[in-house]
């Protein structure tokens, strides 16, 4: 209880079921107009006498005292008619009710996060949030999916999103424990994003950790082991026989031994295996008057489904809030993590590559060491393109990592009255990664340079500071929320390598190697700091407003434009508590709101404004200084005005939709503009062009049966679209990527290379198209070179999203949770090798798909050409006929648990007890003819790793 109390003062404090305070929750003397709120402690003191009647979140509370105590019993008592109190969400560096936010904002609660074992918080986001595609890419352990916020805003600066963790700014992604997460709030518009400024342009994620829960000590146990399964998807490559009948049709190929026809090895079966995976939680929960702390310990280990390949993670987290007096709180943090991973890992390439007819092993089974075994007569003939037999290097080959990785925080908030809050977040991060690779000199791949060491060192400590001064006021049916504060932070790299060949047998010290190879080294640094300032108003829970201002100032421009004004507007329109819908019991919620911000993107070139020469030039024997970029004071921050509409409905507190409308213009887009050779330099960073955003964001969750039905079934659905288009470039000049083109008018992410025009049904030569510069007539050519290099599509997706349900039943819960993409293109790059139409007749092929055939002599409508040895057509280089559709539908997670009732584990001494089985990735539905299409979604690669499937049993118990 705090304050005095007065005559006729009522006091009481409001928590919720876990004993946090519940702030901001309006208190109302029914039949008067006397409003109060509840502080950040969750106190509230009103003029009411014994006998009056409080409504709080519509439940009547009589005043039996002027010291009501904690009312938390009136909202979790079963007994009585409970009602829900409104749900808080972080939006940056505020937290708002929900009925309050004026800006776009996606939230995900630390429920929404359990159905799937990740060690990567992105990957458990995917599918839940409209706008934001995620792609889980890799399935190597540990990798991290990427994440896209309605579009790319850039041609060559960062577009990812931008993370925050309690507060804190990170350096790309975050390494942190899921089970330590309470909510996440992705903030899609610049409403949301304007407060981060210069780093907001491409959404921004927040993290909340969890704190400190219930009363008095809690401990939670959570542990689960999974089995992953390897999952080639669509791709399968030729056993013996079948690459045996291949070559009896392959124009030219050689005659082969009868017996190939039954010799078969299987290397992918052999070079794949269960991998197991084991994620051990065990975290303390204690909550008294004083101090607030929740600390946890967790261990991940996975082993890759690729044999040889081991990721490791020991993550631990403490966070306290400590009350040194009534209105001083100390509240320190700390997070660190130690991750390993070892690499003996058997090649996918050459899984995928090796001949079925090649045993890798003797038969007293020694690996075959092909050359040497060839040479001797160990084996007849190996007849693998590349004399590769990686179970040869794995005896001695191997690569190691360790990573440090600690946050800390000393933060503290003080009350300097009712209206005036002071805020310190004070944090440092710390980060070092060690690695090597030895390679041995008797194994194949090092027999050619006496084998090689390779190490590397990278280290960096990221600052960052915070001092705020919030103000919140409410002044009848007027309320009033701002804040001014001063942000610094500021980031050192160094990193450290060196190869050495000719090496001891055995040592993985540099020294010991006679041949330096290769030595490097960097440093970097940069340095950030902002004024902002944001004010909320609110008017009688109907209208709502919000300003935000923020100056960037960073070290990565020139004085010319080193800072930048940001800004954004916001209003909502609480239709729903109008008078003439207040007392509606089926629309319970109709709210209209909108938005326009700019915010900025700083480019990932810490140098940019400087001239740069390279220290590692040689002249006559002597070092040297090479020119190389050219200084640009001139070159500014790029910029996104961003405009958003927003329309949320809820019917009959059980049905919402929530439907956004955005459009993105970017300008002054970063680009690296090249000088002719002849200039000297290289070339210098500019600011060359304009890209636009644009789409529609849908979502819907139901809850199909009342509150108070025993069975429940709650869905969800999301679905968004983004039209993406390059509005200005400098000079209108196209920029070239690889086998993309970005130019005026296209998606930024459009395939620019030779169009396939099928086969030639007469001859089984390949066909491209060639457009005559003149006319435009457009012919078909057998010669490669001769195609016209043209837009071929776009890797952009037409819409995509997720959807979910949920169903429970007593003690049992059943969910499911699937995502989806449709639309866009992939290059399937391993096709240039696996089905290359006798180009590489000595690396494996893949099987033809379902509708595909070869062309022979009876077979004349193909889709593939015929076949010829050491194939000279080029029918394998690169064109539009290796791209493929990129739609996908993959039932992301199913899972069924079951929760024991309480009075059963009160027996066993725990207060609860959950156990759960489930499946990640177990189906999936494309077209895709590789082994997966989201890891290579967003680009092309030839050796993607696929996500496995994975079966997962688990148990929770709390004491």
């Amino acid at each position: 209880m705090l304050g005095s109390i007065s005559y006729a003062q009522t006091t009481g404090i409001l928590k919720d079921s876990d004993g946090l305070p519940e702030s901001d929750v309006e208190v109302k003397l029914k039949g008067t107009d006397k409003v109060v709120y509840t502080d950040l402690d969750g106190n509230f003191e009103i003029d009411a006498k014994v006998g009056d009647i409080l409504i709080i979140k519509g439940k009547e509370i009589t005043v039996s005292s002027s010291l009501l105590g904690d009312l938390s019993s009136y909202f979790t008592n079963p007994d009585n008619d409970t009602v829900d109190l409104e749900t808080a969400v972080v939006t940056g560096y505020s937290t708002q009710r929900k009925e309050e936010i004026t800006a776009s904002v996606g939230t995900v609660s630390a429920k929404d996060l359990v159905d799937s074992k990740s060690p990567n918080i992105t990957n458990l986001l995917q599918g839940k949030v409209a706008g934001v595609n995620i792609i889980s890419g890799s399935g190597r352990p540990g990798s991290t999916a990427t994440m896209r916020v309605r579009g790319r805003t850039s041609i060559s600066a960062d577009t990812g999103a931008l993370w925050v963790v309690d507060g804190v700014i990170f350096h790309g992604t975050p390494t942190i424990n899921p089970s330590d997460v309470e909510t996440v709030s992705i903030l899609k518009d610049a409403a949301a994003t304007s407060q981060y400024g210069s780093r907001g342009a491409n959404g921004v994620v927040i993290v909340t950790t969890k704190r400190g829960r219930g009363k008095g000590l809690t401990v939670n146990v959570d542990y689960s082991s999974s089995w992953n399964k390897f999952n080639n998807g669509n791709f399968e490559v030729m056993n013996g026989k079948q690459l045996y009948d291949n070559f009896q049709i392959m124009q030219g190929a050689p005659t082969l031994p009868t017996e190939l026809e039954n010799t078969n090895f299987d290397w992918l079966k052999n070079g794949t295996k269960i991998g197991i995976v084991q994620d051990a939680n065990v975290s303390i929960s204690s909550n008294s008057d004083k101090t607030n702390l929740y600390a946890t310990i967790n261990y991940f280990n996975e082993e890759g489904t690729v044999k040889g390949y081991d990721y490791e993670r020991l993550t631990t987290r403490l966070n306290i809030d400590h009350k040194l007096t009534e209105k001083f709180i100390f509240k320190p943090k700390l997070n660190a993590s130690y991750i390993t991973t070892e690499n003996r890992e058997h090649s996918l390439y050459g899984m995928y590559m090796n001949m079925p007819w090649d045993n890798p092993f003797l038969s007293n089974g020694r690996p075959v060491n092909p050359r040497e075994d060839e040479a001797n007569g160990n084996i007849s003939r190996w007849y693998g393109r590349d004399y590769s037999n990686y179970y040869y290097d794995l005896q001695t080959n191997y690569g190691t990592s360790e990573i440090f990785d600690i946050q800390a925080n000393l933060d503290f908030q003080w009350k300097i009255s009712n209206a005036f809050t002071f805020e310190s977040t004070n944090n440092v991060q710390y980060y070092n990664n060690t690695s090597m690779s030895y390679t041995d000199p008797k194994s194949i791949s090092g027999s050619s340079y006496d084998g090689q060491v390779y190490q590397f060192s990278d280290k960096r400590i990221v600052r960052l500071f915070n001092q705020m001064i919030r103000f919140n006021k409410k002044v009848d049916l007027h309320s009033f929320n701002a804040y001014v504060a001063y942000e610094y932070s500021d980031y050192d790299y160094k990193s450290l390598n060196g190869t050495k060949q000719g090496i001891t047998p055995g040592s993985e010290i540099l020294d010991n190697g006679a041949n330096p190879f290769a030595v490097g080294g960097t440093r970097n640094d940069y340095a950030f700091q902002a004024g902002l300032a944001q004010f909320n108003y609110g008017f009688d829970g109907r209208f709502y407003a919000q300003a935000s201002y923020r100056l960037d100032g960073s070290s990565r421009f020139g004085k010319n434009n080193r800072y930048a004004h940001f800004y954004a507007f916001s209003g909502g329109w609480n239709i729903n508590n109008e008078a003439f819908l207040k007392d509606s019991e089926s629309i319970t919620n109709l709210k209209l709101r909108a938005s326009y911000g700019v915010v900025g993107n700083a480019g990932t070139n810490y140098y940019m404004q400087y001239g740069l020469y390279n220290l590692n030039g040689q002249y006559n024997g002597q070092p040297a200084l090479v020119q190389g970029q050219y200084a640009n004071p001139d070159v500014t921050w790029e910029t996104t005005k961003d405009a958003n509409i927003g329309l949320e409905i809820g019917l009959y507190d059980r049905f919402n939709f929530t439907v956004d409308v955005y459009n993105k213009n970017t300008d002054k887009l970063l680009h690296f503009v090249r000088f002719p050779d002849t200039s000297g330099w290289t070339g210098y960073m500019d600011n060359i062009g304009k890209v636009n955003n644009k789409g529609i964001e849908f979502s819907v969750n139901a809850s199909i049966f009342r509150p108070t039905s025993e069975f429940q079934w709650n869905v969800g659905f999301n679905i968004a679209t983004n039209k993406n288009e390059v509005k200005e470039l400098y000079n209108n000049q196209a920029i070239n990527d690889g086998l993309q083109r970005r130019e005026v008018g296209r998606d930024i992410n459009s395939w620019y290379m030779r169009k396939w025009a099928g086969v030639d049904a007469e001859t089984g030569n390949p066909l491209w198209e060639r457009i005559d510069p003149t006319t435009g007539e457009v012919t078909n050519v057998t010669n490669w070179n001769n195609a016209t290099l043209q837009f071929v599509g776009k890797t952009s997706p037409d819409y995509f999203g997720g959807f979910n349900t949920n169903f429970s039943y007593k003690g049992f819960v059943l969910s499911a949770d699937f995502v989806y993409s449709k639309g866009g293109l992939a290059y399937n790059a391993g096709r240039e090798l696996f089905d290359s139409d006798g180009a590489y007749p000595y690396y494996n092929q893949m099987q033809l798909q379902e509708g595909w055939s070869r062309w022979t002599p009876e077979n004349t409508n193909a889709t593939h050409p015929k076949l010829i040895f050491n194939n000279t057509s080029l029918s394998n280089k690169q064109s539009s006929r290796y791209l493929e559709d990129a739609s996908f539908l993959r039932m992301r997670n199913v899972r069924l648990g079951y929760n024991f009732k309480e009075n059963i584990v009160s027996k066993l001494g725990v207060k609860s007890l959950g156990i759960y089985i489930s499946g990640d990735n177990l189906w999936t539905s494309t077209d895709y003819s590789g082994a997966d299409i989201e890891a290579v979604i967003s680009g092309d690669t030839t050796s993607n790793y696929p996500n496995p499937k994975r079966f997962t049993l688990g148990v929770n118990l709390t004491f």
